[in-house]
């Protein structure tokens, strides 16, 4: 068996050791039923019990309460981005959008294509290298909702803050940065995040939600694109994405055992510092894209001088087991994704690499 490498990859992304070894054991008969997880009913009791494990692990971590609710649905925040104005918005009660990195902007553009969308602020004349600050959020007083992206995987930002809606409701998309730090969720009214990034395998969203909203879905919608729909089956109308589901709960479990989102947080801050400070003090060499005050911890995203030296970056971080280090295809340079599950071993590495790589090449 090959060793394993450092993976740095935004999503599919990293996932705990520990979680996967043990899958990997019960993988053939899973809790006594002589079959696998990927092979029994999502209506059999021993998954039931996984089901609710995970809700209610994920509900204690956010510290919600019974007003909130978790359903699993399936193709993605990038689905999400339309059930979203399907279910909430309306011709009369727009969503409002904080444009801070391309998804904000794909969900965006789905509230367009059905009529119910506006801007509420916008960094993209700077190049997404910042989050739009409260002052500049001009939500409009009719929206049925504000929309964030809390962290941005391409560019590397993340909102410090929450933002201040004066009453209107505050939907975010929590893709990247879902579960990796201490965090006052009950300001939010919606949390949707596509797993892969920071919590489990691709194939499952998941959407926490306040009851009342998930109940609230117009009855005219097909029955699948209904929020209301899978909140009152549990997420299990029809079979759920189980072996996602199941993945996730382990994480979750996994991240209770570490010490919680207060452990998550720490680690998290440290392992950011550490690359921040190696870029900081190049003299040049590295340029970080986001503004310091709305830097990710999640994604540290960074240039050299050159494609031709970006390229060579690349090539010999991979020879050194440093892998998915190559920036989005759309921004170029460097991106560096350190979420929960990769150990500061891992980023120690990295910034010992980028410390000779640069007195190499300076």
């Amino acid at each position: 068996m090959n060793e394993r490498i450092y993976n740095f990859n935004p999503g599919p992304a990293v996932l705990p050791e520990e979680v996967l070894r043990e899958v990997q054991e019960e993988l053939p008969d899973f809790r006594g039923t002589g079959m696998s997880i990927l092979e029994i009913s999502h209506r059999a009791p021993a998954y039931e019990e996984v089901h609710a494990r995970a809700k209610a692990d994920i509900l204690e971590l956010m510290g919600l309460g019974a007003d909130y609710d978790i359903v699993f649905t399936a193709g993605g925040a990038s689905q999400t981005f339309a059930l979203i104005p399907l279910n909430f918005a309306s011709v009369a009660h727009p969503g409002s959008y904080a444009l801070s990195g391309s998804f904000a902007e794909k969900a965006y553009e789905e509230a367009v294509r059905l009529d119910v969308g506006t801007v509420a602020a916008s960094t993209k004349e700077e190049d997404y290298a910042r989050v739009p600050a409260q002052e500049e959020l001009n939500i409009a007083p009719n929206a049925a909702y504000l929309h964030i992206c809390l962290n941005n995987t391409i560019y590397g930002t993340e909102y410090h803050y929450t933002p201040e809606t004066n009453g209107i409701p505050l939907f975010a998309d929590m893709s990247s940065d879902i579960l990796s730090r201490p965090w006052d969720f009950a300001r939010y009214d919606f949390i949707y995040a596509g797993v892969q990034k920071n919590l489990g395998p691709a194939g499952v969203v998941l959407n926490v939600a306040k009851k009342s909203l998930l109940e609230s879905s117009p009855a005219e919608l097909p029955t699948m694109l209904r929020y209301s729909t899978f909140q009152k089956n549990d997420s299990l109308y029809n079979t759920p994405p189980v072996f996602a589901i199941y993945m996730v709960g382990k994480v979750a479990a996994w991240i209770k055992a570490q010490g919680g989102l207060a452990e998550m947080g720490r680690r998290n801050a440290e392992k950011a510092a550490l690359l921040y400070g190696v870029i900081d003090g190049s003299d040049g060499f590295y340029r970080g894209h986001a503004e310091k005050g709305s830097r990710s911890r999640m994604n540290v995203t960074f240039r050299l001088g050159s494609p031709t030296l970006e390229e060579q970056f690349v090539a010999e971080a991979k020879e050194r087991g440093l892998s998915g280090i190559k920036g989005h295809r759309s921004v170029g340079g460097m991106r560096a994704s350190i979420y929960n599950a990769m150990p500061l071993a891992g980023v120690e590495k990295l910034a010992a690499f980028m410390e000779e790589f640069r007195k190499k090449n300076r």
